[in-house]
């Protein structure tokens, strides 16, 4: 049942919230804690096969066995959805070990950075998973679908809200990629943005599904293990590409009532004049949502969608939540309970104007640092403030997004960073220099573009641009890749030798009204 039931009064909610945790806060046992009959995860694969809690506990279990990690080891998870997924980071948490999702379209290049940067040492895998890990030599992979044996019960290790259990690896805007850091209050964290965002999630009959991979925290973390913690059965699909007549079936044959659909899922929809009937609600993330797509959305789900906003360090800290106020176009809702969201100013102080989005210490979803990054840790911060990089006003109440402060590209639901994508096309022998950026683009919001300047001897051409674009999918990831590829004879640089993103923005945005 929702924590939040059966207030609805928002403000009320707010002014009375405080973040409270057992001592010994473990994750695991936070989500296994119900009724060992009930369904905690039903798995698809055109059939729905409910897995029960007491199930899912055994099947965790039996990976903890089989991991014999040590407290504060890292263990990587390269899994699509699946129980088997679920309950390899249940297992990794009873270890008191710290989990490193891992995204199935990484490339060699993508996934070894964050394997040595979190240090890990072994990995559970599907056979898939198994197959990219096959040059690295050095870690030790473990397959559930290989079978393990039932060695009994396994007693969790003692731990605590503070005490660490997941990194998740950040979109790299500048850089490379970084480990948050967090601890096992980060599920507590997300619960009431989750719940606000689901119309009140936990209601009899509600059932959990979104497309999005459980590789990110918006799948993991805004789905899975919330909806496990609050005793909502979720879905469980291997989907190779988003189909919305795929998508209707799933959501009939699972008795599905909740999703989350990034917006770029909700485009397809919406290009496929799809109606989905039997929701109870929806909601989206990853970027705002105009009045022609929530007035869309009305009719194709019969409700209001649910707009929410945060991110990888301090996420689920805005929502909104049509039960409790009226959504309000353009705005990304109002602060969850347990968050001060405030627009502060260069000295850090809360202000009317457009300014800074930023999350004050405290709030049970935000990181613990950055994985081994001191300064950027210090960085995140000004004051008592953890900087969003994005800017905004308030109005009302409502959190108005006016523009990002660095050079995230949302894609198709993604944020994705350049440095990492630059990085890998200078490893190609016909690249001197390279810029990225994100170029309009109706249906994905943004596409990654990238400006070249080539070496000596090298001569533009399309077959060396989709050699470039063929580089950049098998080394890096395939979501990322460069969709377009221009070539220059130079790139805007700042007198320091730093690639000028904002022209190269500016030069993107040109080309689609030229």
């Amino acid at each position: 049942m929702s924590r939040l039931l059966p207030h609805a009064d928002h403000a009320a909610l707010c002014r009375g919230f405080r973040w409270e945790y057992a001592p010994d806060l473990n994750m695991a046992a936070q989500c296994l804690s119900h009724d060992p009959d009930a369904t905690a995860i039903i798995d698809y694969d055109g059939a729905a096969h409910p897995i029960s809690f007491g199930r899912l506990g055994r099947m965790s279990d039996q990976l903890a066995h089989a991991l014999n990690a040590e407290a504060g080891d890292r263990v990587g998870v390269l899994r699509t959805q699946s129980a088997w997924t679920a309950a390899a980071h249940l297992a990794i948490w009873k270890s008191a070990a710290i989990s490193v999702p891992l995204f199935k379209l990484f490339g060699p290049e993508a996934l070894a950075l964050r394997l040595r940067d979190a240090g890990v040492t072994c990995v559970i895998a599907d056979p898939e998973g198994r197959d990219m890990l096959r040059d690295f030599d050095d870690i030790r992979v473990i397959v559930p679908e290989d079978g393990q044996p039932d060695q009994g019960g396994f007693a969790a290790r003692p731990t605590g809200p503070e005490t660490p259990a997941i990194i998740i690896y950040t979109s790299g805007t500048t850089g490379a990629p970084k480990g948050a850091l967090h601890g096992h209050r980060v599920l507590t964290g997300h619960l009431p943005g989750v719940e606000m965002s689901h119309d009140l999630l936990g209601q009899p009959g509600d059932c959990l599904w979104t497309p999005a991979d459980w590789a990110w925290i918006g799948g993991l973390f805004d789905v899975l293990m919330p909806g496990l913690a609050l005793g909502v059965p979720v879905v469980a699909a291997r989907m190779p590409k988003f189909d919305p007549a795929a998508v209707a079936d799933l959501i009939s044959t699972c008795g599905v009532r909740n999703v989350f659909f990034p917006p770029t899922a909700l485009k397809m929809l919406k290009a496929a004049d799809a109606r989905v009937p039997g929701l109870r609600s929806v909601a989206s993330g990853g970027e705002t949502l105009g009045a022609e797509m929530l007035d869309w959305g009305r009719g194709a789900f019969g409700l209001t969608i649910n707009e929410f906003y945060g991110q990888t360090e301090c996420n689920m800290v805005a929502s909104s939540a049509s039960t409790m106020f009226p959504v309000r176009p353009g705005a990304i809702g109002k602060a969850a309970p347990g968050f001060d969201v405030q627009i502060i100013d260069l000295q850090g102080q809360p202000t009317k104007a457009e300014g800074d989005i930023a999350i004050r210490r405290g709030a049970g979803s935000m990181m613990l640092n950055y994985w081994n990054r001191p300064d950027a840790t210090a960085d995140k911060f000004r004051g008592d403030w953890l900087l969003t990089g994005d800017r905004g006003v308030i109005e009302d109440g409502y959190i108005r997004f006016v523009g990002r402060d660095d050079d995230v590209i949302t894609s198709a639901g993604y944020r994705i960073g350049p440095s990492e994508i630059e990085d890998c096309l200078l490893k190609h022998p016909a690249v001197a220099a390279a810029g990225v950026v994100g170029k309009p683009d109706a249906l994905r919001t943004e596409i990654v573009k990238a400006y070249v300047v080539l070496r000596d001897g090298h001569t533009a051409s399309d077959a060396l641009a989709k050699d470039l674009q063929s580089h950049a999918k098998r080394m890096s990831a395939a979501h990322s890749y460069p969709r377009e590829i221009a070539f220059l004879d130079a790139l805007p640089m700042t007198v320091t030798g730093k690639v000028m993103r904002r022209e190269l923005r500016n030069l993107a945005e040109d080309e689609c009204t030229s």
